[in-house]
């Protein structure tokens, strides 16, 4: 079994982010992964970089994270893949398979509906997650949800507690759409974990875009180095009550 981690934070591209991306390798090893997709806030979210910056250079920092990361891995059997955590009004998405030279060509993503977003992240090849889409804190007032604008759902957030979890499970279930899971890790902790494992190696995020799209990965939960199908977790997957946050259906 080989785990991913497909959504962490550097402090290099996130603003709460409080780990540098080459101190993660060691330590998401040592954790029993055989890779990361560095997820960093973008510049619609709690991002790191200076808005005062032309394009280029916003993306050139917005990437630091992980290409310290990158560097950092060289030598190791340890897979660094590049991702981004893109946000509307509170509800985020995931996107895997382009690249800072992708975003580099491509400002106008800041100024895309939902819709539009889904339609160009499928033209450049990537895939898009809807992340944690039941979180509820502080910095939130509602759940925000939009059918067809979406490869897949994350099912089991790390950082999310067990209903919220399970609520995404259930909508991911109802829809008969793909399920990811993540740690949406900020920072080294000991607490449960989260990742997608396959029986094979995963050397790029074109083969684990290509591979979930398949349908082939497991989500799961870590802790203490054993991963758990979440699917077997009935705390994951089993809601106790409702959101008692309002859900607004959106339409772009």
């Amino acid at each position: 079994m080989f785990i991913y981690e497909t959504h962490l934070h550097t402090c290099e591209g996130s603003a709460c982010g409080k780990v540098h991306g080459e101190d993660y390798i060691d330590y998401m090893i040592e954790k029993g992964y055989s890779g990361i997709i560095v997820t960093d806030h973008f510049f619609n979210g709690n991002c790191a970089v200076p808005r005062d910056l032309p394009w280029k250079d916003r993306i050139e920092a917005y990437s630091e994270g992980y290409r310290r990361a990158l560097k950092a891995a060289e030598g190791k059997d340890f897979t660094v893949m590049f991702g981004v955590e893109y946000n509307f009004e509170g509800d985020e998405f995931l996107l895997y398979g382009i690249t800072p030279e992708w975003l580099t060509e491509n400002e106008r993503i800041m100024d895309m509906t939902r819709h539009e977003l889904y339609k160009t992240m499928k033209e450049a090849g990537a895939m898009t997650i809807q992340a944690h889409p039941y979180r509820e804190r502080g910095y939130l007032v509602d759940i925000k949800l939009t059918e067809g604008v979406f490869d897949g759902i994350e099912i089991y957030n790390a950082a999310n507690g067990d209903n919220m979890n399970a609520l995404a499970y259930e909508y991911a279930k109802s829809l008969g759409t793909r399920m990811t899971a993540g740690s949406d890790i900020h920072f080294f902790h000991d607490d449960a974990m989260g990742g997608m494992a396959f029986d094979h190696k995963i050397g790029s995020i074109e083969e684990f875009v290509s591979s979930v799209m398949a349908g082939e990965g497991t989500p799961v939960q870590v802790v203490g180095g054993k991963a758990v199908p979440v699917e077997q977790i009935s705390e994951q997957t089993v809601p106790v009550s409702g959101p008692s946050y309002e859900v607004h259906w959106m339409e772009r």
